[in-house]
Protein backbone atom coordinates (compact mmCIF):
# COMPACT_ATOMS: atom_id res chain seq x y z
CA UNK A 1 0.00 0.00 0.00
CA UNK A 2 1.45 3.33 -1.04
CA UNK A 3 0.95 6.67 0.66
CA UNK A 4 1.46 10.25 -0.45
CA UNK A 5 1.20 13.45 1.51
CA UNK A 6 -2.21 15.05 0.95
CA UNK A 7 -2.33 18.76 0.16
CA UNK A 8 -5.04 21.19 -0.79
CA UNK A 9 -8.59 19.93 -0.81
CA UNK A 10 -10.03 23.44 -0.55
CA UNK A 11 -11.93 23.19 -3.83
CA UNK A 12 -13.49 19.88 -2.80
CA UNK A 13 -14.51 21.28 0.59
CA UNK A 14 -16.10 24.35 -0.98
CA UNK A 15 -17.94 22.16 -3.47
CA UNK A 16 -19.22 19.95 -0.66
CA UNK A 17 -20.51 23.01 1.20
CA UNK A 18 -22.21 24.20 -1.97
CA UNK A 19 -23.96 20.83 -2.33
CA UNK A 20 -25.25 21.18 1.22
CA UNK A 21 -26.63 24.64 0.49
CA UNK A 22 -28.30 23.45 -2.71
CA UNK A 23 -30.04 20.58 -0.96
CA UNK A 24 -31.08 22.77 1.97
CA UNK A 25 -32.16 25.89 0.10
CA UNK A 26 -33.37 24.34 -3.14
CA UNK A 27 -36.14 21.88 -3.87
CA UNK A 28 -39.58 22.25 -5.36
CA UNK A 29 -41.50 22.83 -2.13
CA UNK A 30 -42.15 26.11 -0.36
CA UNK A 31 -39.49 27.56 1.92
CA UNK A 32 -39.93 26.37 5.49
CA UNK A 33 -40.47 29.43 7.67
CA UNK A 34 -39.21 29.76 11.23
CA UNK A 35 -42.77 30.20 12.53
CA UNK A 36 -43.75 26.91 10.88
CA UNK A 37 -40.83 25.08 12.47
CA UNK A 38 -41.52 26.58 15.90
CA UNK A 39 -45.24 25.73 15.78
CA UNK A 40 -45.34 22.46 13.82
CA UNK A 41 -42.08 20.91 15.03
CA UNK A 42 -42.28 22.19 18.59
CA UNK A 43 -40.82 19.14 20.36
CA UNK A 44 -37.80 19.02 18.06
CA UNK A 45 -37.12 22.71 18.70
CA UNK A 46 -37.42 22.06 22.45
CA UNK A 47 -34.81 19.32 22.20
CA UNK A 48 -32.44 21.61 20.29
CA UNK A 49 -32.76 24.25 23.01
CA UNK A 50 -32.28 21.74 25.81
CA UNK A 51 -29.22 20.07 24.32
CA UNK A 52 -27.83 23.37 23.06
CA UNK A 53 -28.20 24.90 26.53
CA UNK A 54 -29.89 28.08 25.30
CA UNK A 55 -33.54 29.10 25.47
CA UNK A 56 -34.05 30.92 22.18
CA UNK A 57 -36.94 29.38 20.19
CA UNK A 58 -36.36 31.35 16.99
CA UNK A 59 -32.62 30.69 16.95
CA UNK A 60 -33.25 27.00 17.69
CA UNK A 61 -35.72 26.83 14.78
CA UNK A 62 -33.15 28.49 12.54
CA UNK A 63 -30.46 26.01 13.61
CA UNK A 64 -32.88 23.10 13.08
CA UNK A 65 -33.59 24.29 9.54
CA UNK A 66 -29.91 24.85 8.82
CA UNK A 67 -29.13 21.31 10.06
CA UNK A 68 -31.88 19.87 7.82
CA UNK A 69 -33.68 18.35 10.79
CA UNK A 70 -30.62 16.83 12.50
CA UNK A 71 -31.27 17.61 16.19
CA UNK A 72 -27.69 16.90 17.31
CA UNK A 73 -26.21 19.09 14.59
CA UNK A 74 -28.71 21.85 15.35
CA UNK A 75 -27.85 21.70 19.06
CA UNK A 76 -24.17 22.00 18.22
CA UNK A 77 -24.84 25.04 16.02
CA UNK A 78 -26.88 26.65 18.79
CA UNK A 79 -24.29 25.95 21.47
CA UNK A 80 -21.52 27.32 19.27
CA UNK A 81 -23.57 30.49 18.79
CA UNK A 82 -24.15 30.67 22.54
CA UNK A 83 -20.40 30.67 23.14
CA UNK A 84 -20.05 33.90 21.11
CA UNK A 85 -22.66 35.84 23.11
CA UNK A 86 -21.34 38.08 25.92
CA UNK A 87 -22.64 37.33 29.39
CA UNK A 88 -24.28 40.59 30.43
CA UNK A 89 -25.97 39.58 33.68
CA UNK A 90 -27.03 36.71 35.90
CA UNK A 91 -30.69 36.01 36.48
CA UNK A 92 -32.16 35.87 39.95
CA UNK A 93 -32.97 32.43 41.41
CA UNK A 94 -36.62 31.46 41.08
CA UNK A 95 -38.38 28.75 43.06
CA UNK A 96 -39.81 25.84 41.12
CA UNK A 97 -43.11 26.46 42.92
CA UNK A 98 -43.49 29.52 40.69
CA UNK A 99 -44.02 27.18 37.75
CA UNK A 100 -47.31 27.99 36.02
CA UNK A 101 -48.31 24.48 35.01
CA UNK A 102 -49.92 23.58 31.71
CA UNK A 103 -49.74 19.86 32.44
CA UNK A 104 -49.43 18.15 35.81
CA UNK A 105 -49.90 14.45 36.44
CA UNK A 106 -49.05 12.12 39.31
CA UNK A 107 -48.60 8.47 38.27
CA UNK A 108 -48.00 7.59 41.94
CA UNK A 109 -51.13 9.19 43.50
CA UNK A 110 -54.62 9.02 42.02
CA UNK A 111 -55.74 12.10 43.95
CA UNK A 112 -52.67 14.24 44.69
CA UNK A 113 -52.95 17.63 46.40
CA UNK A 114 -54.62 19.89 43.89
CA UNK A 115 -55.73 18.02 40.80
CA UNK A 116 -54.44 16.06 37.86
CA UNK A 117 -54.15 18.29 34.78
CA UNK A 118 -53.81 16.09 31.72
CA UNK A 119 -52.93 18.84 29.27
CA UNK A 120 -51.27 18.01 25.97
CA UNK A 121 -50.15 14.39 25.79
CA UNK A 122 -50.00 11.38 23.48
CA UNK A 123 -49.93 8.93 26.40
CA UNK A 124 -53.43 7.65 25.66
CA UNK A 125 -53.34 7.93 21.86
CA UNK A 126 -52.60 4.91 19.70
CA UNK A 127 -49.40 5.11 17.64
CA UNK A 128 -51.22 4.84 14.32
CA UNK A 129 -49.82 6.47 11.20
CA UNK A 130 -52.23 9.14 9.95
CA UNK A 131 -52.82 8.36 6.27
CA UNK A 132 -55.72 10.76 5.78
CA UNK A 133 -55.48 12.95 2.66
CA UNK A 134 -53.79 16.29 3.09
CA UNK A 135 -56.29 19.20 3.18
CA UNK A 136 -56.31 20.84 -0.23
CA UNK A 137 -56.37 24.35 1.17
CA UNK A 138 -53.71 23.79 3.83
CA UNK A 139 -51.29 26.21 2.17
CA UNK A 140 -53.95 28.88 1.83
CA UNK A 141 -55.04 28.78 5.47
CA UNK A 142 -54.12 32.08 7.18
CA UNK A 143 -51.94 31.77 10.26
CA UNK A 144 -53.85 32.42 13.46
CA UNK A 145 -50.68 33.15 15.48
CA UNK A 146 -52.35 31.71 18.58
CA UNK A 147 -49.92 29.41 20.37
CA UNK A 148 -52.31 27.12 22.17
CA UNK A 149 -49.47 25.17 23.73
CA UNK A 150 -48.26 28.38 25.39
CA UNK A 151 -51.66 29.66 26.51
CA UNK A 152 -54.16 26.81 26.79
CA UNK A 153 -57.60 27.29 28.27
CA UNK A 154 -57.39 27.89 32.01
CA UNK A 155 -58.66 24.95 34.13
CA UNK A 156 -61.32 25.55 36.75
CA UNK A 157 -60.24 26.30 40.32
CA UNK A 158 -61.32 23.62 42.80
CA UNK A 159 -61.45 23.80 46.60
CA UNK A 160 -59.73 27.14 46.54
CA UNK A 161 -56.61 25.67 44.85
CA UNK A 162 -55.21 27.36 41.76
CA UNK A 163 -54.73 24.49 39.26
CA UNK A 164 -51.86 26.43 37.67
CA UNK A 165 -49.98 26.36 41.00
CA UNK A 166 -51.05 23.15 42.75
CA UNK A 167 -49.47 21.97 46.01
CA UNK A 168 -46.66 19.49 45.63
CA UNK A 169 -47.05 15.82 46.35
CA UNK A 170 -43.64 16.02 48.01
CA UNK A 171 -45.12 18.34 50.64
CA UNK A 172 -47.73 15.73 51.53
CA UNK A 173 -45.09 12.99 51.76
CA UNK A 174 -42.99 15.17 54.06
CA UNK A 175 -45.96 15.74 56.33
CA UNK A 176 -46.40 11.97 56.49
CA UNK A 177 -42.67 11.67 57.37
CA UNK A 178 -42.16 9.24 54.49
CA UNK A 179 -39.26 10.79 52.56
CA UNK A 180 -35.59 11.37 53.22
CA UNK A 181 -34.70 15.06 53.17
CA UNK A 182 -32.01 15.51 50.52
CA UNK A 183 -31.84 19.29 50.87
CA UNK A 184 -28.41 20.52 51.95
CA UNK A 185 -26.49 23.75 52.39
CA UNK A 186 -23.22 22.57 50.82
CA UNK A 187 -24.19 23.44 47.22
CA UNK A 188 -25.58 26.99 47.52
CA UNK A 189 -24.46 28.30 44.11
CA UNK A 190 -25.13 26.10 41.06
CA UNK A 191 -21.92 24.93 39.39
CA UNK A 192 -21.39 26.53 35.97
CA UNK A 193 -20.18 23.56 33.95
CA UNK A 194 -19.75 25.78 30.87
CA UNK A 195 -16.81 27.44 32.62
CA UNK A 196 -15.52 24.79 35.02
CA UNK A 197 -15.71 21.18 33.75
CA UNK A 198 -17.25 18.85 36.36
CA UNK A 199 -14.95 16.24 37.89
CA UNK A 200 -16.27 12.82 38.96
CA UNK A 201 -15.90 12.31 42.67
CA UNK A 202 -15.95 16.02 43.51
CA UNK A 203 -18.88 17.29 41.43
CA UNK A 204 -21.81 18.85 43.26
CA UNK A 205 -25.37 17.69 42.65
CA UNK A 206 -26.03 20.91 40.72
CA UNK A 207 -23.26 19.99 38.26
CA UNK A 208 -24.77 16.54 37.68
CA UNK A 209 -28.23 17.99 37.15
CA UNK A 210 -26.89 20.62 34.73
CA UNK A 211 -24.97 17.99 32.77
CA UNK A 212 -28.10 15.85 32.46
CA UNK A 213 -30.26 18.85 31.52
CA UNK A 214 -27.93 19.43 28.52
CA UNK A 215 -27.47 15.74 27.74
CA UNK A 216 -28.59 14.07 24.53
CA UNK A 217 -32.05 12.71 25.26
CA UNK A 218 -31.52 9.26 23.75
CA UNK A 219 -28.21 8.73 25.55
CA UNK A 220 -29.73 9.83 28.85
CA UNK A 221 -32.72 7.52 28.51
CA UNK A 222 -30.49 4.61 27.46
CA UNK A 223 -28.18 5.00 30.48
CA UNK A 224 -31.13 5.28 32.87
CA UNK A 225 -32.76 2.20 31.32
CA UNK A 226 -29.64 0.03 31.49
CA UNK A 227 -29.01 1.06 35.11
CA UNK A 228 -32.64 0.60 36.18
CA UNK A 229 -33.21 -2.88 34.81
CA UNK A 230 -30.38 -4.87 36.33
CA UNK A 231 -30.39 -8.28 38.03
CA UNK A 232 -29.81 -6.66 41.44
CA UNK A 233 -32.69 -4.16 41.18
CA UNK A 234 -36.14 -5.59 41.75
CA UNK A 235 -38.34 -2.60 41.04
CA UNK A 236 -38.33 0.77 39.32
CA UNK A 237 -39.05 4.22 40.72
CA UNK A 238 -42.42 5.98 40.41
CA UNK A 239 -42.72 9.51 39.08
CA UNK A 240 -44.44 11.36 41.90
CA UNK A 241 -45.15 14.37 39.71
CA UNK A 242 -44.59 15.32 36.10
CA UNK A 243 -45.04 19.02 35.41
CA UNK A 244 -44.77 21.12 32.28
CA UNK A 245 -45.23 24.87 32.33
CA UNK A 246 -43.53 28.25 32.35
CA UNK A 247 -41.06 29.80 34.79
CA UNK A 248 -40.26 33.52 34.99
CA UNK A 249 -36.78 34.85 34.26
CA UNK A 250 -35.87 37.79 36.49
CA UNK A 251 -33.01 40.28 36.43
CA UNK A 252 -32.03 43.02 38.82
CA UNK A 253 -33.01 46.42 37.45
CA UNK A 254 -29.79 48.41 36.90
CA UNK A 255 -31.32 51.55 38.45
CA UNK A 256 -33.76 50.44 41.15
CA UNK A 257 -32.07 47.17 42.04
CA UNK A 258 -35.44 45.46 42.18
CA UNK A 259 -36.01 42.10 40.44
CA UNK A 260 -37.88 42.47 37.15
CA UNK A 261 -39.43 39.66 35.12
CA UNK A 262 -37.99 39.94 31.60
CA UNK A 263 -39.08 36.65 30.01
CA UNK A 264 -40.58 33.22 30.53
CA UNK A 265 -39.17 29.81 29.69
CA UNK A 266 -41.03 26.54 29.31
CA UNK A 267 -39.63 23.66 31.32
CA UNK A 268 -40.48 20.09 32.28
CA UNK A 269 -40.03 19.14 35.93
CA UNK A 270 -40.15 15.69 37.52
CA UNK A 271 -39.91 14.45 41.09
CA UNK A 272 -39.55 10.69 41.20
CA UNK A 273 -39.92 8.35 44.18
CA UNK A 274 -37.90 5.24 44.96
CA UNK A 275 -38.06 2.70 47.77
CA UNK A 276 -35.21 2.55 50.25
CA UNK A 277 -34.69 -1.18 50.67
CA UNK A 278 -30.97 -1.71 51.27
CA UNK A 279 -29.58 -2.84 54.61
CA UNK A 280 -27.68 0.42 55.14
CA UNK A 281 -30.71 2.61 54.32
CA UNK A 282 -33.67 3.86 56.33
CA UNK A 283 -36.22 1.32 55.13
CA UNK A 284 -39.09 3.25 56.72
CA UNK A 285 -38.74 6.08 54.19
CA UNK A 286 -38.67 6.86 50.47
CA UNK A 287 -36.04 8.70 48.44
CA UNK A 288 -36.67 11.49 45.93
CA UNK A 289 -34.92 12.19 42.63
CA UNK A 290 -35.22 15.42 40.66
CA UNK A 291 -35.10 16.46 37.03
CA UNK A 292 -35.78 19.67 35.11
CA UNK A 293 -35.00 20.53 31.50
CA UNK A 294 -35.90 23.11 28.86
CA UNK A 295 -39.10 22.68 26.86
CA UNK A 296 -41.61 19.85 26.87
CA UNK A 297 -39.46 16.75 27.18
CA UNK A 298 -40.95 14.40 29.76
CA UNK A 299 -38.87 11.46 28.58
CA UNK A 300 -35.69 13.33 29.41
CA UNK A 301 -36.87 14.75 32.74
CA UNK A 302 -38.06 11.36 34.02
CA UNK A 303 -34.79 9.66 33.08
CA UNK A 304 -32.87 12.57 34.61
CA UNK A 305 -34.70 12.25 37.93
CA UNK A 306 -34.10 8.50 37.92
CA UNK A 307 -30.36 8.94 37.31
CA UNK A 308 -30.21 11.59 40.02
CA UNK A 309 -31.42 8.91 42.41
CA UNK A 310 -29.17 6.20 41.03
CA UNK A 311 -25.99 8.29 41.29
CA UNK A 312 -26.89 9.34 44.83
CA UNK A 313 -27.48 5.78 45.94
CA UNK A 314 -24.42 4.46 44.09
CA UNK A 315 -22.14 6.58 46.33
CA UNK A 316 -19.18 6.26 43.97
CA UNK A 317 -19.04 2.45 44.07
CA UNK A 318 -19.14 2.24 40.25
CA UNK A 319 -18.33 4.54 37.35
CA UNK A 320 -21.96 5.69 37.03
CA UNK A 321 -21.26 9.30 38.03
CA UNK A 322 -18.40 9.45 35.53
CA UNK A 323 -20.68 8.27 32.74
CA UNK A 324 -23.35 10.79 33.72
CA UNK A 325 -20.87 13.66 33.71
CA UNK A 326 -18.66 12.74 30.77
CA UNK A 327 -20.50 10.56 28.26
CA UNK A 328 -24.03 11.91 27.90
CA UNK A 329 -23.26 15.16 26.11
CA UNK A 330 -24.42 14.52 22.55
CA UNK A 331 -22.27 17.32 21.15
CA UNK A 332 -19.07 15.92 22.65
CA UNK A 333 -19.79 12.31 21.67
CA UNK A 334 -20.95 13.30 18.18
CA UNK A 335 -17.90 15.52 17.81
CA UNK A 336 -15.58 12.60 18.55
CA UNK A 337 -17.47 10.41 16.10
CA UNK A 338 -17.50 13.08 13.38
CA UNK A 339 -13.75 13.63 13.66
CA UNK A 340 -13.22 9.99 12.67
CA UNK A 341 -14.35 10.93 9.15
CA UNK A 342 -11.52 13.46 8.82
CA UNK A 343 -8.13 12.43 7.36
CA UNK A 344 -6.19 10.04 9.60
CA UNK A 345 -3.63 9.08 6.96
CA UNK A 346 -0.53 9.43 9.14
CA UNK A 347 -2.09 7.59 12.09
CA UNK A 348 -3.24 4.71 9.94
CA UNK A 349 0.09 4.53 8.14
CA UNK A 350 1.85 4.10 11.48
CA UNK A 351 -0.50 1.20 12.29
CA UNK A 352 0.29 -0.48 8.96
CA UNK A 353 4.03 0.05 9.50
CA UNK A 354 3.83 -1.64 12.90
CA UNK A 355 1.98 -4.60 11.42
CA UNK A 356 4.63 -4.97 8.71
CA UNK A 357 7.40 -4.76 11.30
CA UNK A 358 5.80 -7.57 13.30
CA UNK A 359 5.63 -9.76 10.16
CA UNK A 360 9.32 -9.40 9.29
CA UNK A 361 11.44 -12.50 9.92
CA UNK A 362 13.71 -12.18 12.98
CA UNK A 363 16.87 -12.42 10.87
CA UNK A 364 15.74 -9.63 8.56
CA UNK A 365 14.84 -7.49 11.55
CA UNK A 366 18.41 -7.94 12.95
CA UNK A 367 20.05 -6.92 9.69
Amino acid sequence: MGYAAARGGTEAILAAEDLVRRARDGGGSAWLGLDQIGERLRLAVDRVQGEGGLWAPELAARAFRQAEGDVSEAAQILRAHRSTIPRLAYSEPVHADELSVQRRISPAFRNPPGQQLLGRTLDYVGRLLDLMPEPEDADSQPATHVHHHDHPAAPVETNGVDPRHPPRLLGLLRKMDLVVDRRSEDDPEPDDITRVPPRPGSAQRSARLTAMARAETGALVHLWYTETFTPTKHQHEFPGEVRHGTLPVRLRHPVTGNPVTVAEVRVTEVETIDDLDRLDEDRTRLDIGYGMCFGHNERKAIAMAGLDLLVHRDKGQTDLEQRVLLTLDGIESSGFLEHLKLPHYVDFRSVIDRKRAVRRPPAEAVR
